[in-house]
């Protein structure tokens, strides 16, 4: 489903990104403001922009100096427009730049936290303290803000730290509002999109959610729709979106290859079911999936045997339906971030990892219904809530599609399975009942299958197996920190796994971030 400007994107903020690693931190800020955003690139022209009606635009920092050969420029005409314009970092020198400021290198570079003090609060800094935090990443700095701007805030490093013109309703600002190491970063972006640009806050959960019942119907008509299932939140709420949308049209597969953690296929087969009156065609393949298996260590193997079955699997449940129904459409849960890295969406997104049914024959052709494909996580979580979803699907955490085949270190059997499935529920349910759900983004449990680790539990020597404790900390999974738990939360998992769990002797911590190390072992 393509991107459109519905009712609640009425009122579109436009991001250009200058090659900053936070442009999509700013269009979820952006959001989380209850505002529609979009990602542009900074090759696209003033016409362009100016065609997709924007109601404000940012200008995103970058990693180029205003002034190195063939640096992005912004030209002075887009300020021209009427249309509130808002610049961060690179983006706030290069408005400066074009408009007639002075920018300059600057004799003291700023990278991370740096203190701010506001001269003048004008309208974007309204109400805020005359000091505060900023994170700061530039070796170059505005010296004077061109005509009509005053400067409202500097630093040690930077003469002009913000500078705004009321009448054309521009901002600028030296900083990173948008990273939660900018104190006051929200209430700065919030200031520029409701009291300098005067937008609204229409960007809503239900708003959503009514505006894709309307789009998918038009899309769909009255045809048949297939969704593949992976118990994740993703296919989840795109399918009871869906669902909500065109009833008994929709028919959704579940392939439980036996590699889920406790109680997440039961969750698929009934919650889900119960929650949104889905049909639902089970399909029973963990027998298949571990003979596939069987004997196999190699981790990429795992991944290449586990997609080719699933693929198989999910292929024969869909050449059925479309024989018995002539299928359509096939609902993916394509996300927003996704559009973003391949480019943009401009015309069919690339079908993801084969849990979420990529890699299908040529001849199962299928029509994509991508009703999330405007969404980041965080807003799709909103509405799967706004849906009625349980809170056990919505705030489920992200999952690989080989499942626990790639948490167990070594060949994957019944028996291993079930040592890790015990040992994970038992550092969830701890998590759970700390608070940290939400806090965690994952906590993968690994099981060093093929180790053997010298224990005494009672009067016995004992050769148990040791388990890994992977809490990670994240916004996209591209990056990660390990996740500082309270001690006493960790002795409460290892004790009981090691209780529980007899063939478990020694739980360890895995305290890598992202990089060097990945979030899963294999």
């Amino acid at each position: 489903m393509p991107m459109s400007s519905p009712s609640a994107a009425s009122e579109r903020v436009l991001v250009v990104d200058y090659g900053a690693q936070y442009a999509q931190l700013i269009a979820r800020r952006v959001r989380e403001s209850n505002v529609y955003s979009e990602i542009v690139p900074h090759s696209m022209g003033v016409e362009q922009i100016m065609a997709k009606r924007p109601s404000a635009i940012i200008l995103s920092g970058g990693p180029a100096s205003v002034y190195v050969p063939g640096a992005p420029q912004v030209p002075r005409e887009l300020f021209e427009q009427g249309v509130p314009v808002l610049g961060i970092c690179y983006g706030f020198q290069a408005m400066a730049l074009a408009l007639g400021g002075q920018v300059d290198r600057t004799d003291l570079s700023e990278f991370g936290r740096t203190p701010l003090r506001v001269h003048d609060h004008g309208q974007a800094l309204a109400g805020l303290p005359d000091e505060f935090s900023v994170w700061m990443s530039h070796g170059v700095s505005v010296h004077a803000a061109p005509p009509g701007f005053r400067a409202l805030a500097s630093t040690a490093g930077a003469e002009v730290a913000a500078m705004e013109d009321p009448a054309r309703r521009l901002v600028g600002v030296q900083w990173h509002p948008e990273v939660a190491h900018s104190q006051y970063g929200q209430d700065v972006l919030d200031r520029f999109l409701h009291e300098v640009a005067g937008l609204g806050r229409g960007w809503t959960a239900s708003a959503i959610v009514e505006e894709s019942v309307a789009a998918i119907r038009t899309q769909v008509g009255d045809a048949a729709v297939l969704c593949g299932l992976s118990g994740g939140v993703d296919s989840a709420v795109a399918a009871a979106l869906v669902q909500r949308a065109i009833g008994d049209q929709l028919t959704c597969v579940f392939v439980d290859h036996g590699l889920l953690r406790q109680g997440e296929a039961e969750a698929v087969e009934q919650d889900f079911v119960a929650a949104t009156g889905a049909r639902l065609v089970v399909a029973h393949a963990a027998d298949r999936f571990l003979g596939e298996l069987r004997g196999v260590t190699d981790p990429e193997a795992k991944r290449k045997i586990i997609g080719t079955q699933f693929i198989r699997t999910f292929e024969a449940e869909a050449r059925k339906l479309a024989g018995d129904k002539g299928v359509r459409f096939l609902v993916q849960g394509t996300l927003y971030p996704d559009v973003v890295e391949s480019g943009g969406g401009t015309g069919t997104a690339n079908i993801k990892s084969h849990h979420n049914v990529g890699g299908l024959p040529d001849d199962l052709s299928f029509e994509l219904v991508e009703p999330l494909r405007t969404l980041f996580k965080d807003e799709v979580r909103a509405v799967g809530e706004a849906l009625g979803l349980p809170q056990e699907i919505v705030w489920r955490h992200p999952f690989p599609g080989p499942g626990l085949a790639i948490r167990i270190i070594g060949e994957v059997t019944e028996e291993r399975l079930a040592i890790l499935r015990q040992a994970d529920a038992i550092a969830r349910q701890e998590l759970t009942a700390a608070g940290l759900d939400r806090t965690i983004w994952q906590f993968p449990v690994v099981l060093l299958a093929d180790v053997r680790s010298v224990g005494v539990q009672g009067d016995e020597r004992t050769y148990g197996h040791p388990v890994v404790l992977r809490p990670v900390t994240s916004q996209d999974a591209m990056t990660a920190d390990w996740g500082r738990l309270p001690y006493e939360v960790l002795e409460q998992i290892s004790t009981r796994i090691t209780n529980e769990v007899r063939e478990v002797n020694r739980v360890v911590v895995d305290i890598t971030s992202k990089p060097p190390g990945t979030i899963e072992w294999e």
